[in-house]
């Protein structure tokens, strides 16, 4: 008898509180889904900012380190055209023929490191470009969104 009286108030109180239970309407569970797809595009963005400002601040030693090697590549080239003369006016010399053949081999490498720094450059400014136009995209992303709220 206990029993039933036990279990009778217990079906008794889960049925008030079903019926009593906040129903959450639609149009509240939309404007939360529409907060949190702006705080995710929100972040991105930021996330897209911070890595814009390291890829910028890279910009001026990737431009040193171009202009370096440039300048190293341009004597190299000049070293080795003054030993190519050299050996030219005096083609038996072998100790010429060594010193103008490592001049070649420098000046070679050296063409080689400085095309690479500016490729490096090239390929920075390009990211650097992408990724404007995505932060640009987010931006206009975000300000269409209705469950945006600005930061004044």
């Amino acid at each position: 008898m206990k029993m039933k009286t036990i279990v009778g108030a217990l079906v008794l109180t889960f049925t008030t509180m079903t019926l009593f239970a906040q129903v959450v309407s639609k149009d509240s569970l939309n404007n939360l889904k529409q907060r949190k797809d702006a705080i995710e595009v929100n972040k991105k963005l930021t996330d897209n900012k911070l890595e814009l400002a390291k890829l910028e601040n890279e910009v001026a030693k990737k431009t040193a380190e171009a202009d370096k090697t440039a300048d190293q590549a341009q004597k190299s080239a000049d070293e080795n055209r003054k030993n190519a003369e050299r050996l030219g006016r005096d083609p038996q010399d072998r100790k010429l023929a060594r010193k103008a053949g490592k001049s070649a081999s420098t000046a070679q490498r050296d063409a080689k490191k400085a095309r690479k720094a500016s490729e490096s450059l090239e390929k920075l400014r390009k990211d650097i470009e992408s990724l404007r136009g995505k932060i640009s995209d987010d931006e206009a992303k975000l300000a269409s969104m209705p469950g945006y709220m600005p930061n004044n």
